[in-house]
């Protein structure tokens, strides 16, 4: 079936809220479509994913025309204990950073400790 992205086997680091969030971060205007081919999940998914953030606050959006814009909260502070006092920006900040700096390098050079 076209446009159902790919099934993931395994644990990854990041929630699917978390990627969902990062994504809409980088682009407040970004379509529903988009936002789930970006992270790989389907429409269904990042429509629901969308409504829980922005039912705790997280997020919020204004219909702008065909469209959304999307306001993420930077200082809402993350949910889970192990968090505590972490906020949205804190981890977006994070996100960036590391997507920012990320150096492309040949898969061998990555792995090897001597480089």
């Amino acid at each position: 079936m076209d446009g159902v992205p790919e099934s993931h086997n395994g644990w990854t680091f990041l929630t699917n809220h978390a990627r969902v969030l990062a994504a809409i971060a980088d682009n407040h205007n970004a379509r529903i479509r988009d936002l789930a081919a970006h992270c790989r999940l389907t429409e269904r998914a990042v429509q629901k994913i969308i409504a829980d953030l922005e039912q705790d606050g997280y997020l919020s959006h204004t219909r702008e025309g065909r469209g959304n814009t999307y306001r993420v909260e930077p200082g809402k502070v993350l949910r889970h204990p192990a968090e505590a006092g972490l906020s949205v920006a804190a981890l977006l900040s994070l996100l960036a950073q590391d997507d920012a700096g990320r150096v492309r390098r040949p898969a061998t050079e990555a792995t090897d400790p001597r480089s």
